[in-house]
């Protein structure tokens, strides 16, 4: 199964992450650039939730704003799970490390936890 996503920022010459000791990632500028657009988009959504409980809007429609703003955090663990399946996972299996195949099940657990 391919697992593909709209506006995919990667490219298979760009490498998400080098594998060192201390395990950091190294994405490329573009998509720091993409991931970090996104995630100020939330922080101004997250901003707008709290106003609303401030001003005691409807429940349902501030649900409705949660909801909007957890599918954008879920759209950011998918561009960064896409990145990381792709690159870091695939350079340690070369490498031999097949550990890293739990990791990657603990992660995904993770993230679909409810």
């Amino acid at each position: 199964m391919v697992f593909e996503l709209e506006n995919n920022p990667f490219k298979e010459e760009e490498s998400c992450c080098i594998v060192t000791s201390d395990r950091k990632s190294h994405h490329s500028e573009k998509v720091k650039k993409n991931l970090i657009t996104r995630l100020n988009r939330i922080e101004g959504q997250i901003r707008g939730i709290k106003g609303l409980i401030e001003k005691d809007t409807y429940c349902d429609d501030v649900i409705t704003q949660i909801s909007a703003t957890q599918s954008a955090l879920n759209s950011v663990a998918k561009i960064l799970l896409e990145g990381h399946l792709k690159n870091c996972v695939v350079d340690r299996i070369q490498e031999g490390d097949m550990e890293v195949l739990d990791e990657v099940l603990i992660t995904i657990q993770k993230l679909t936890k409810l």
